[in-house]
């Protein structure tokens, strides 16, 4: 994968090489290990927003008590996530935030990339003004954070990747520090599989704790797919 500096209005998106479909019909651990120096970039509200992915999270079919998909069959809830790859998978929680999950796997099978955090690349003053005026780490730390700050929401479900407001484009420089894992955050069931991948040492990485939830858990770092 090839890596270049890219300009703060993300003008040199547009000759950015989009991941291509192949990326995504694989098991969800490896593109949840992969999409980590990708951009995502949103074009809500007819500006652009993008930033860096520095976490994430891997969510399997109906074995992984964690996910969605871990129901008797498809539901009006998981169906995307059954649907053809390189979707977006969006869904709204605890009625205060929107999570995005690229959809992964060939079409029938069960697989989902959380999207936990991204470093702002692209935007940031359109992203400063959606989260209110919050620090520039404070803007993508957390996936219902990210949502905001890119302004992605449940009229983005279901789309291809390239056809609406949101795409995923090959890295544009590798962060510093290598790749970790660990258990996912914020789960009742599944929180101990080591599902989560992100980079140690980028300050733009969520301060949500791994392993089931506190009683007094924030809500937005509860991300179940």
């Amino acid at each position: 994968m090839m890596f270049m500096e890219m300009s703060t209005d993300g003008s040199d998106l547009a000759g950015a090489r989009p991941l291509p479909l192949s990326f995504y019909e694989r098991d969800p651990r490896d593109v949840a290990r992969d999409l980590l120096g990708c951009v995502l970039r949103s074009t809500a509200g007819d500006v652009v927003t993008a930033g860096r992915i520095v976490e994430t999270e891997a969510y399997l079919g109906a074995d992984d008590l964690g996910s969605h998909a871990a129901t008797k069959g498809i539901t009006a809830r998981n169906a995307v996530m059954y649907g053809p790859p390189m979707r977006s998978y969006v869904y709204f929680t605890y009625g205060n935030h929107h999570m995005f999950n690229v959809v992964c796997e060939s079409e029938g099978v069960a697989g989902a990339v959380l999207v936990r955090a991204i470093e702002p690349l692209v935007g940031i003053d359109v992203m400063t003004r959606r989260r209110s005026g919050r620090g520039i780490r404070e803007l993508c730390n957390g996936p219902g954070k990210l949502t905001a700050a890119l302004g992605i929401d449940l009229a983005d479900n279901g789309t291809t990747l390239g056809e609406g407001n949101l795409q995923v484009y090959a890295g544009t420089r590798r962060a510093a520090g290598g790749i970790a894992t660990s258990g996912r955050i914020g789960l009742s069931q599944g929180h101990e599989l080591p599902f989560r991948f992100y980079f140690e040492s980028n300050t733009f990485v969520s301060r949500g704790r791994t392993g089931a939830p506190c009683p007094r858990a924030t809500l937005s770092e509860k991300g179940r797919a």
